[in-house]
């Protein structure tokens, strides 16, 4: 079994991901606004975590298109 069947019977993962992508932009947003309500000692590490997790959507985004030419019929 190839890979590219091994995903078709999956179902539209490609689909899936790309809500994944989208939602992450959400949570990256969602760090980034409640980095500006924390003490001033932890803010620097909010910052961070929301800049981390803002580099996933691109990444996973990416792979959604890859998975995409694979469930190509």
């Amino acid at each position: 079994m190839t890979i590219g069947t091994a995903l078709h019977r999956m179902g539209p993962v490609s689909t899936a991901l790309h809500a994944t992508s989208l939602g992450l932009v959400g949570l990256c947003l969602t760090l980034w606004i409640r980095a500006k309500t924390v003490d001033q000692e932890e803010r620097g590490n909010a910052e961070r975590r929301a800049i981390f997790v803002g580099l996933w959507p691109p990444m996973v985004w990416l792979i959604a298109d890859t998975v995409q030419e694979f469930e190509k019929p």
